[in-house]
């Protein structure tokens, strides 16, 4: 990539906002989840009225209840407010929302919404939840685990999203932005001690240069200690050790045409890997089952695990006239992960993958909006996107076969252009239609090498281990996919503090090549013996995939704005959907059959997902009450499976992964005064129905429904000079699985696990059997003091 590229013009409108929940405890009735940053605050003189966000992501100034669109926000206050610690933390009051740290690494991210998201982190998978970092798309999971320091709010998008800012997503978006810079001096820092020595500090600076220029930044030094033990190297599990800094430099805005601002991030994570925990004892060693499930026991430590990630980002805003404005976002970020993952979490070699992941990414995205104070309002919009994804691996299986290697360096890269708009039209003061649309070209480059060693690991890891055979797959090849995909809107306003709305969008991903697939197990489509190089690209391929999303909402707002409701029915019709896996297998190396670990893509046909998401607020003197509830219906009308060579329908037997039927929330607060400050009291119960890790059920992986409890107690002083802070998580210590790995045999069809004469499931990769699991964070309690200046 040509990082001079980075500074090529550059807009990026940020036009979406919504409903968002009260902040218990914050001053403010609602949070503001506009990408802009020139949101206004409007505060009422009434007494007893709390203060109304107005926002002007239409460019033009409307409430939060004018906008018909479902987002959720938090804003920095909230998140303090209650501890978070971490962006997974969004994910426990959100409604049909998942977010967590991806199986095996403590800075991956997996998220779902409304059913749709991405589980494997390996380079031929786009996500199907995009995660923005200050309007920049990140392309890849790694590193999108954001610690929550500086922040001016968190949003959550639901359903596709496309046609008013950045890259396309088919299931929505999440996005995590950072404070502009004040216009005075500031200087504010922050310090936590807690439970498993948990250790943090926080110091944010900034200070004008003149009255238009600004700069500032910010460092972070986050540690803890693991809530267990790794019993075979001595390291702390489930650990944190990183160092992060941040640093902008702004020019104009506040009422000036121009607002320009650069800012450059960095994030160095050296925690130590993350091992799983064994659900059953090793089938050949007879290692018992541990009683503590953040133990383990798995032996690999080469290469020791690093994160780094660093990215460098441009946004210019630039006011033409009263009627245009031109948006630039320019950004270019790279990540590198070091990740040893022992499947087996055993002492022995019996499944075990050193990893190594390298993304970097060049993004560009331009805007143009009219907004002349009349009915008509819009945007147009293009966005360019260069994505490099490498991953290199070994799967080692020595137990299997002495000192058997499968080794795999994929490069799937990915090119895409975009053009998009989007409109309104004020019908009447009541009624307002809005239409918009996107065409996108993706482009997708692949050069996948798999190797099998004998004598140790491949030579890429430092491994002793020598070719064992031709290649399994030496394929280089490319594929384009393009879609165009709309959206419409109507919204009726029968008063001022009501609005019913509806909603249509239509949502796309790219298809891709798995890196793990092994292009000699292709099927020789003309049966003629050899395999064609189309053959094995077909092989390897998976399709695009499609959603159709339908909605309806209600927002209100009652009692002069003590009390906000935001209601949404949703039906989604979603379309070749990919689903990657991987399995053990049978590969034919020098004449023989060779065991291996291969990956398999479905597209699984049919699915629909339908349900209900409420939000809602109120504030009652010095009490406050804020809750959420999502349901939702995920079925697969149609999976595909190959079994014995005969295409058959299994989806009465699968099950959609990461997406309970129910989600929950509800926060009691309680502010008094206390001297001259206050003092804020709050509980927070959250509530998750049963979640299959994977699209067969599995009794031994699978969540069953659960609770965490979280309370806070913050006391702030007057004009917020000062505040401590006492936090409680998960304060009941309920264990609770977020997600595992499986290499054990079940039915191709009904996905029963079927067990051998020990009771114990049968192994299909490594004697000892793979079946582990990873684990949400136990009971934590810390204090947090922050100070301002």
């Amino acid at each position: 990539m040509n990082i001079h590229r980075f500074f090529s013009g550059s807009l990026l409108l940020a036009g979406v906002a919504g409903t968002a929940l009260v902040a218990p405890g914050a001053s403010a009735q609602v949070v503001v989840p506009d990408l802009e940053a020139d949101a206004e605050v409007a505060v009422s003189d009434e007494p007893g009225v709390d203060s109304v966000i107005v926002v002007t992501a239409r460019r033009r100034e409307e409430r939060l209840i004018d906008v018909p669109i479902a987002v959720t926000a938090i804003s920095g206050e909230e998140l303090a407010t209650r501890g978070a610690l971490d962006i997974t933390d969004v994910g426990q009051t959100v409604p049909n929302v998942t977010l967590e740290a991806s199986r095996g690494t403590n800075s991956t991210l997996t998220a779902f919404i409304r059913g749709i998201g991405q589980q494997d982190p390996v380079s031929g998978f786009e996500q199907g939840v995009g995660i923005y970092l200050d309007d920049v798309y990140l392309n890849r999971p790694q590193a999108a685990v954001l610690d929550i320091y500086d922040v001016e709010r968190i949003e959550v998008l639901r359903g596709p999203q496309g046609t008013l800012y950045g890259r396309n997503t088919i299931g929505g978006a999440v996005k995590y932005v950072t404070r502009r810079l004040p216009q005075e001096f500031s200087l504010s820092a922050r310090a936590t001690y807690g439970t498993y020595d948990q250790a943090e500090g926080v110091v944010s600076a900034s200070a004008p240069v003149n009255d238009l220029i600004r700069v500032g930044g910010s460092v972070a030094r986050l540690s803890r200690g693991g809530f267990g033990e790794n019993l075979t190297t001595g390291l702390e599990n489930y650990n944190k050790d990183i160092w992060a800094g941040r640093a902008s430099l702004e020019v104009g805005g506040y009422g000036e045409p121009v607002f320009l601002r650069i800012q450059g991030d960095y994030t160095r994570d050296k925690s130590n890997p993350r091992g799983g925990h064994r659900l059953i004892p090793g089938l050949v060693s007879g290692a018992p089952v541990l009683d503590d499930v953040f133990d383990s026991r798995g032996a690999l430590n080469d290469p020791e695990q690093d994160v780094e990630s660093w990215g460098v980002m441009m946004n210019a805003d630039i006011e033409l006239s009263d009627a245009f404005t031109v948006r630039s976002i320019s950004a270019f970020r790279k990540d590198d992960s070091a990740s040893p993952i022992d499947f087996d979490a055993l002492p022995a070699v019996d499944l075990d993958v050193p990893a190594i992941y390298r993304n970097e990414q060049l993004s560009q995205e331009l805007q143009l909006q009219f907004d002349n104070g009349g009915a008509f309002t819009g945007l147009l919009g293009a966005y360019y996107l260069d994505a490099k994804a490498d991953t290199l691996f070994d799967v080692r299986i020595f137990t299997t076969f002495a000192g058997l290697t499968a080794f795999t360096q994929a490069n799937v890269d990915t090119e895409t252009y975009a053009v998009f708009g989007d409109f309104t039209f004020d019908v009447t003061d009541q009624i307002s239609v809005s239409a918009g649309g996107r065409y996108t070209w993706d482009k997708r480059f692949a050069d996948i090498l798999r190797q099998s060693y004998l004598g140790g690991g491949s030579p890429v890891f430092g491994g002793a281990g020598v070719p064992f055979g031709a290649p399994g797959t030496d394929f280089d090849g490319s594929a384009e996919f393009e879609k165009f995909t709309p959206r419409a809107s109507i919204s009726f306003m029968p008063t001022p503090d009501h609005n019913i709305y509806a909603s249509f969008s239509k949502g796309f991903k790219g298809g891709g090549f798995d890196p793990r697939g092994v292009g000699t197990n292709a099927p020789d489509l003309n049966d003629d013996g050899v395999r064609q190089e189309s053959e094995v690209a077909q092989f390897l391929s998976f399709r695009p995939e499609e959603v159709d999303s339908y909605e309806v909402g209600y927002k209100g707002s009652f009692d002069g704005g003590r009390a906000n409701i935001a209601l949404a029915g949703f039906y989604a019709d979603y379309t070749d959907v990919q689903i990657p896996g991987s399995v053990a297998c049978t590969t034919i190396v020098n004449g023989q059959p060779t065991p291996s670990f291969c990956g398999i893509v479905s597209n699984a046909g049919k699915a629909t997902f339908k349900g209900i998401e409420a939000e809602g607020s109120w504030r009652l003197g010095a009490f406050s009450l804020a809750g959420s509830l999502g349901y939702i219906d995920a079925q697969y009308d149609e999976y595909i499976t190959n079994i014995g060579g005969v295409p058959t329908d299994v989806a009465e037997f699968r099950e959609v992964q990461n997406t309970p039927e129910l989600t929950a929330s509800g926060t009691v607060g309680y502010t008094a005064a206390v001297g001259a400050g206050d003092l804020y009291a709050g509980v927070t119960a959250s509530y998750r129905s049963k979640t299959f890790q994977f699209e067969i059920p599995n009794p031994y992986l699978d969540q069953g429904g659960y609770a965490l409890l979280d309370a806070n107690l913050v006391y702030t002083a007057p004009s917020d000079r000062w505040s401590i802070g006492l936090h409680g998580k998960n304060l009941l210590d309920k264990e609770y699985k977020t997600s595992g790995y499986t290499f054990v045999a079940a039915d191709p069809v009904t996905g029963v696990i079927p067990t051998g004469a020990n009771g114990f499931p049968i192994p299909t990769l490594g004697p000892e059997g793979t079946l582990t699991a990873f684990y949400g964070n136990p009971r934590q309690v810390f204090v947090t003091l922050r100070a301002n200046y």
